[in-house]
């Protein structure tokens, strides 16, 4: 039986040949850009790149902030497992310390002979004087079994701290390998759109948003956006307070700065590291997660949202902005785009909340 084959196409040319043959790759890029198997799809048009490449950097960016999160679980159990072992070793120091003690006494008690207190009194040309020793013997025996309680009681301490560095290792240990399977998918992800943006030519990057149009457009809102904040009527007036206001200030000095997963900035940001950078600029700490900052504030309605107020993204929470007034958010969008001005619809909208 013979193999199925696709017809031969005509060939073509032009400009109709190379987006053909553009689209073409892309599909097969695509094929291989989630975990290494797969078919190549047929062309896709521009719209159909779009909605992938969309696709690929919003499950970029939810893997982007569970990387964020066992980074962050990661950080703290490292720092716990330094403080435990610091911990450890002061109090072997004074273990140490301790047991040199004891072994001073018991040194001194070898050579005495450990005569029966009877017969040293017996034996004592000043009964009077023996008897003001032995009292200080007796002393100097609750002493040393106060010093053989405390040597018992560092050793437990000790093994307890082992123990708990033990559990933080593990901890550790599971975190770190939670961050390469996160950043795996991520870049694998990232690569995916890059593989399909690349296939397309400028005039249709262009009107994604994509490449070099993109950031001219970018630049354009940076530049409109810093002058509205000198205008009477600037964004930050209708903030809640002094600290959104700086937050607001912050994010839109940062208009801009390009997207890097994983960032925190000063140059540069992720969705989550942007909004906790223009909160910390406010003497405000925020947590790293788009997860866990939704539920750093009061909850507020879409007909409530003033500026400085959080704007969460999608049904998994998976990106995030902060309002600036008038329908409008400055957000870390993805790798494809700076730091920049957006309207509140350009994506699903899943909730806000007001930190301060």
């Amino acid at each position: 039986m013979a193999a199925h084959r696709k017809p031969r196409q005509r060939s073509l040319s032009g400009n109709t040949a190379r987006t053909a043959a553009t689209l073409a790759l892309a599909g097969a890029a695509t094929a291989t850009g989630f975990d290494g198997t797969g078919h190549a799809e047929p062309n896709l048009t521009p719209a159909q790149v779009k909605a992938k490449v969309d696709q690929l950097y919003q499950e970029a960016e939810a893997a982007t902030e569970k990387y964020n999160g066992a980074k962050e679980r990661a950080d703290t159990a490292e720092q716990r497992l330094g403080s435990l072992r610091d911990q450890a070793a002061r109090k072997e120091e004074r273990l140490n310390v301790a047991r040199e003690a004891l072994g001073s006494i018991a040194a001194a008690q070898y050579r005495s002979g450990g005569l029966d207190p009877a017969m040293q009194l017996a034996l004592s040309d000043d009964p009077d004087q023996y008897l003001d020793g032995a009292a200080f013997a007796e002393r100097a025996g609750y002493r040393q079994a106060g010093a053989v309680a405390r040597v018992r009681k560092q050793l437990r301490e000790i093994e307890q701290l082992r123990g708990a560095a033990r559990v933080e290792l593990t901890s550790l240990t599971s975190q770190q390998a939670q961050l390469r399977q996160h950043k795996k998918t991520v870049t694998g992800k990232l690569g995916a759109a890059r593989r399909l943006l690349s296939q397309l030519g400028a005039e249709e990057r262009a009107r994604f948003g994509a490449g070099g149009s993109g950031t001219d457009r970018a630049s354009r809102d940076a530049t409109g956006a810093r002058d509205s904040l000198q205008a009477p009527g600037s964004a930050t007036v209708g903030a809640p307070n002094s600290r959104a206001a700086a937050a607001v200030s912050y994010a839109y000095s940062k208009l801009g700065s390009p997207y890097v997963w994983g960032a925190t900035g000063p140059d540069s940001f992720d969705c989550s590291g942007l909004t906790q950078a223009a909160y910390r600029s406010a003497g405000i700490s925020l947590p790293r997660t788009t997860y866990t900052q939704i539920n750093a504030g009061r909850r507020v309605s879409r007909s409530e949202l003033r500026p400085g107020d959080l704007l969460f993204f999608y049904s998994g929470i998976t990106h995030v902005g902060i309002y600036i007034g008038d329908g409008r958010m400055i957000h870390a969008p993805n790798p494809s785009a700076p730091v920049r001005v957006a309207p509140l619809d350009e994506m699903p909208f899943a909730g806000a909340t007001r930190v301060v």
